[in-house]
């Protein structure tokens, strides 16, 4: 299985090594791709040296699954060439989302839709799949008509410069800014571009790219993606407004028994989900599970992931997997 990873020096692109080692992904052999600032360097993989090579040079190894993680330009320009080239890209960027004849992916939820003919496949933004994750599940069972979302956006979802100014800013120093502001004891209510409608981005891949995961865009969403000085991961305030009632002892047993998500719900014990301890895992989190006595039908919990594991690197290998599994690649 030859494997191109674009963007491999990056936060994400390193997750991505990480992670095809620990799931013993079969790479027999790597290609590893990053800026031209990078193209020679050498990368570690399983005990072996790979030296980084540049897109024009690896668009030609005709690599059997390319991961991208290297922003939205890049994966406009690239994907459809490593695809003319007969290899299945899964990109990590929100450049392929939102197109019609691109599939919006998260392994638990909607992998049987892939096919031979997907040689370009989105990855999902980080904070929309945790959210889909607990959602989908519920969905199934009670049908949900309204999600109201506030989330609490780990640093590290804009990358190692927002790492460094938060690290710099702790030690007291007047470190180079990513965002408009300080972030440390600080919390910005602004995560990426602010859109015509008032919403952010963010706010907005929230809305559309959970009604595309889940197929059904009559699920209303709202949210409000909220910068906080943490690195272990995203954590999110969901209100859900379901079209049936529910048991909340159910809810807990649906979600305890969904793949891929971790239940922490004792506050008896004060067991509740914190990106403190989210951080190197690929699980989905979820607690705080109690009946919205204001609205009918309606119920809060908490949810927190690592934002570069299974918000992007872990999702990403998962694919390939399934990709693998499908017999789509290999």
């Amino acid at each position: 299985m030859k494997v191109s990873v674009v963007g491999a020096t990056g936060m994400v692109g390193e997750k991505m090594l990480q992670v095809l080692e620990e799931r013993n992904f079969p790479v027999t052999e790597l290609i590893p791709v990053a800026s031209e600032k990078s193209v020679g360097k050498e990368i570690e993989f399983k005990g072996q040296k790979y030296t980084v090579k540049s897109l024009e040079t690896a668009v030609e190894e005709n690599c059997d699954v390319a991961l991208f993680s290297a922003g939205g330009g890049i994966s406009l320009d690239w994907a459809p060439k490593f695809a003319a080239k007969g290899t299945v890209v899964v990109d990590n960027s929100s450049a392929w989302r939102m197109n019609e004849g691109i599939k919006l992916i998260v392994p638990e939820i909607n992998a049987d839709i892939l096919t031979k003919e997907d040689k370009i496949i989105a990855n999902p933004n980080c904070s929309t799949i945790q959210l889909v994750m607990v959602l989908n599940p519920l969905h199934q069972k009670y049908g949900i008509k309204r999600v109201v979302v506030s989330t609490y956006q780990s640093v590290t979802g804009t990358g190692k410069a927002a790492v460094d100014q938060l690290d710099g800013e702790i030690r007291g120093e007047n470190p180079a800014k990513v965002y408009p502001y300080e972030i440390f004891k600080n919390a910005l209510p602004h995560c990426d571009v602010f859109e015509e409608n008032g919403y952010t981005k963010e706010e907005m891949k929230l809305t559309r790219e959970t009604q595309k995961i889940l197929d059904d865009k009559s699920i209303a969403v709202t949210a409000t993606a909220v910068r906080v000085p943490v690195q272990g991961g995203h954590s999110e305030a969901v209100n859900i407004e379901f079209e049936k009632d529910f048991d909340e002892s159910k809810v807990r047993k649906i979600l305890n028994e969904s793949p891929g998500i971790t239940l922490q719900d004792n506050t008896d014990s004060n067991i509740y989900p914190m990106p403190k301890y989210a951080e190197g895992k690929n699980d989905v989190f979820v607690g705080r599970i109690r009946r919205d006595y204001s609205q009918p039908n309606s119920l809060n919990l908490w949810i927190v992931s690592d934002n570069l594991r299974k918000g992007a690197a872990t999702n990403t290998v998962q694919i390939a997997e399934k990709l693998l599994e499908k017999k789509i690649i290999g």
